[in-house]
């Protein structure tokens, strides 16, 4: 049996792209399109017939907006999930590999030593602030949007 992780409710209709209101019923689908899993949430106004790829629908309550608690992360933790992500130097992990390299730049537990290009490919060149050897991070040139996203993955929201 494999895990899927879903994210919670939206907050806008994807048929509409009104807001979807707390306390009303709205319908959820997962669909899979190339290869991976969305979720889409349709307000009973927005709600049109299942899209393609459909995988699975329910009907669901839109849940009360959360009181923003920002979550704060172990800086510790994150190095050593980069550290590990460096060892195993996997490609699939890259882009997620960068998003903590920049993270961890941000709050001054890395530091950007320069740039390096290796075979047409553009690398971050940074080390540990506490001794930790220099790393190549490649640079995934990734949009806000994406940054986000991946920010999002490792702040659990």
């Amino acid at each position: 049996m494999q895990d899927y992780r879903v994210k919670p409710v939206g907050r806008t209709c994807s048929g509409t792209g009104e807001e979807l209101v707390p306390g009303s019923l709205c319908h959820s689908v997962l669909v899979e399109s190339n290869g991976e899993l969305s979720r889409l949430d349709y307000s009973e106004a927005g709600w049109v017939p299942p899209p393609a790829g459909l995988v699975a629908h329910w009907r669901c309550e839109v849940p009360e907006p959360m009181t923003s608690v920002k979550k704060s992360l172990d800086v510790d933790d994150l190095m050593r999930q980069f550290e590990q992500l460096n060892e195993e130097a996997s490609p699939s992990h890259d882009k997620f590999r960068y998003v903590l390299a920049l993270l961890l730049l941000q709050r001054r537990r890395l530091r950007l030593d320069g740039t390096k290009t290796i075979d047409e490919q553009e690398f971050l060149e940074v080390t540990g602030t506490r001794g930790e050897g220099t790393f190549l991070v490649p640079d995934q040139q990734l949009n806000d949007t994406e940054v986000q996203e991946l920010q999002n993955a490792v702040f659990g929201t």
